[in-house]
């Protein structure tokens, strides 16, 4: 996916709508800034599939050397897909943060959107004042 084409919550967590089996699906995975902030990834919990997420609550955390980081959902709805592989594979966060370095799949809650969400410009401004 394309970094400009995301939508971005506050604290780094980025989504992407695709279409999967005629359903809207939101994926979701952290940016390459809050890759470089963390550096060297050691752990990282995951969801199961089929838990419910809530925009701005956390669904599970990534660990470095310096911290543990919770990951907060951007969207409403349900767990459809965990990219389980990344756990053993945390480089890829680094490597593709923006395609396979993505984290879940969700299908959107009836109702849910991405208002309130950063575009690609307000988040990398938000970046740059950090």
């Amino acid at each position: 996916m394309k970094p400009e084409s995301l939508r971005y919550n506050r604290s780094h967590e980025w989504v992407g709508m695709t279409e999967e089996g005629g359903e809207q699906i939101a994926v979701v995975g952290i940016s390459d800034f809050a890759v470089e902030q963390l550096t060297d990834l050691v752990y990282m919990a995951l969801p199961t599939v089929g838990q419910a997420v809530k925009a701005g609550q956390e669904f599970g955390e990534v660990e470095s050397v310096k911290a543990v980081s919770p990951l907060y959902s951007p969207v409403d709805g349900e767990v459809v897909a965990v990219h389980s592989k990344l756990a053993d594979n945390l480089e890829k966060l680094g490597e593709d943060p923006f395609g396979d370095g993505w984290i879940i799949k969700v299908k959107l809650a009836a109702g849910a959107s991405l208002d309130g969400l950063l575009d690609y410009d307000a988040y990398r401004k938000q970046c740059a004042e950090a």
